[in-house]
């Protein structure tokens, strides 16, 4: 059995017994710093222990959310009207998906953003609208010549005018005039306008006739439009609220729609199937007409991860447009590539990561706009979009959050063609990794250790000497004295 003597020997801390140490003022005064140095490091080592660490890496991208990504969008366009509007997507696979319709939204807007109605429902169109064979034969004049002067009252003379919205040049505005003038002649002699007064056939020629047709937000042609007397709603946007026929354009299809305007039952704002003497339905395509000139289109579509184009453009199989007269300005309110990031979420990454999804939505609040003059005219914007991907990932390799940010540049050019506006985006094959690297609980005990330890024995030596310094002077002193 060992001794307590021999115990004793191997005692690292040999005490001095309390009579032979003598206290000073100095010696409390550094011990006081010393004290306060050693709790404040150890709070910064404590903070630092508790906040993570990070490492980040450039890898090749193998995230496994498959080939497709998602881009999601919230863009106004003033001087684009939601009855053409159309968002496509192509790549350099040769993907080419025009007029997206099932993830996207369509209000109306006026020229101060604000949206006019509930959703514009562009509804299904189709693509072979049927005209008359004997286009070139003469034809006649059926219809009112309408201008500015005489359309308000031709409007409230008729419980129903139909008008033809046209240009002379178009190619469509062309076939349809052989029907639409036979159609009024036909119509004039059913219901006699001086008799009847139910209803009455009008065009209007755009190129004379162009604040008309600004105020009735023409932008194709032919555009034909319903006006039911009384139906007109002017509030403090000063839009109308009319219909607008995307159905075949020959003869017998015309006056069956019109005649299904003037009967009873036809008078219920809805699409109506009449069946003709065969005993077959013939269905009457119309769709309330836009009620302002602009629009905004939100929702979101999915593209390959290759380089690609979004495209947001006029676009219609049965209408012209002038080129000269198109305006694609628009104001971006949200821009971005992959999931949806809440902002819960991004913000506590933020914490976490501060410069992360600097980038995320760089085009949210942008401007484009271009003046509607001639100087402007056939303007297309373009965006050219690089796209990275940025994955936070966890000491345990579970994925935090993906995020797409991206860089953008925008350019105006000149075309001969319509103006649409173009975002070019390129996705990089590389990813930025950033992962959690946890401190280790025994490497934080050891600084904590290390701490306390070296400004104990930093103050013991600053002790020492100021110690030895003052009996020193004192010395010196007394033997000036003696």
């Amino acid at each position: 059995m060992i001794s307590s003597s021999k115990l004793k020997s191997v005692d690292f801390y040999r005490k001095i017994p309390r009579d032979l140490t003598e206290a000073s003022l100095s010696g409390a005064g550094l011990s006081i710093v010393a004290a306060f140095c050693m709790i404040f490091l150890f709070g910064m080592e404590l903070s630092s222990y508790l906040s993570l660490n990070t490492s980040t890496a450039v890898v090749v991208d193998k995230s496994p959310d498959g080939e497709f990504l998602r881009i999601d969008f919230n863009m106004s366009f003033p001087a684009l009207s939601c009855e053409f509007a159309s968002v496509d997507v192509s790549d350099v696979l040769g993907t080419n998906r025009l007029n997206i319709t099932k993830t996207i939204r369509k209000f109306s807007i006026d020229s101060h953003l604000r949206p006019t109605g509930p959703e514009f429902l562009s509804g299904p169109t189709t693509n072979l609208v049927k005209h008359d064979d004997d286009g070139e034969e003469d034809y006649g004049e059926g219809s009112l010549v309408l201008s500015g002067q005489n359309f308000d009252r031709v409007a409230q003379e008729h419980d129903i005018l139909v008008v033809n919205f046209y240009a002379p040049w178009c190619y469509w505005s062309k076939k349809l005039r052989p029907a639409w003038e036979k159609t009024a002649m036909i119509i004039r002699e059913r219901h006699d306008p001086e008799a009847d007064g139910r209803v009455v056939l009008g065009n209007v020629d755009c190129t004379v006739q162009v604040d008309l047709c600004r105020r009735h937000h023409i932008q194709g042609y032919p555009s034909i439009r319903v006006f039911r007397k009384g139906s007109d709603v002017k509030d403090d946007h000063g839009h109308h609220e009319h219909e607008s026929y995307y159905g075949d354009r020959d003869t017998d299809s015309l006056v069956k729609f019109v005649e299904s305007l003037v009967s009873p039952i036809a008078l219920e704002n809805k699409a109506l199937a009449l069946e003709d003497k065969s005993g077959n339905k013939t269905e009457h395509i119309k769709r309330p007409a836009p009620s302002a000139g602009g629009c905004r289109i939100e929702g979101f579509v999915r593209v390959k991860k290759v380089p690609g184009n979004l495209i947001v453009s006029a676009r219609s199989g049965s209408h012209s447009f002038d080129a000269s007269k198109m305006n694609m300005s628009h104001i971006i309110s949200h821009l971005s590539f992959g999931k949806r990031i809440t902002p819960k979420v991004m913000s506590d990454v933020k914490r976490i990561i501060p410069y992360l999804g600097a980038s995320h939505d760089r085009l949210s609040g942008r401007s484009y706009i271009t003046l509607d003059d001639s100087t402007d005219a056939n303007v297309t914007i373009e965006h050219y979009l690089q796209v990275v991907k940025t994955e936070v990932k966890t000491s345990n390799d579970r994925t935090l959050v993906e995020e797409h940010e991206y860089t953008a540049h925008s350019s105006l050019v000149q075309s001969h063609d319509i103006p649409v506006a173009k975002f070019h985006f390129e996705l990089s094959p590389m990813q930025v990794l950033i992962t959690e690297n946890p401190r280790s609980f025994s490497h934080f005990i050891t600084n904590v250790c290390a701490i306390i330890g070296g400004v104990f024995t930093v103050a013991g030596i600053l002790d020492s000497i100021l110690h030895n310094t003052l009996r020193l002077v004192k010395k010196v002193e007394l033997g000036k004295n003696f």
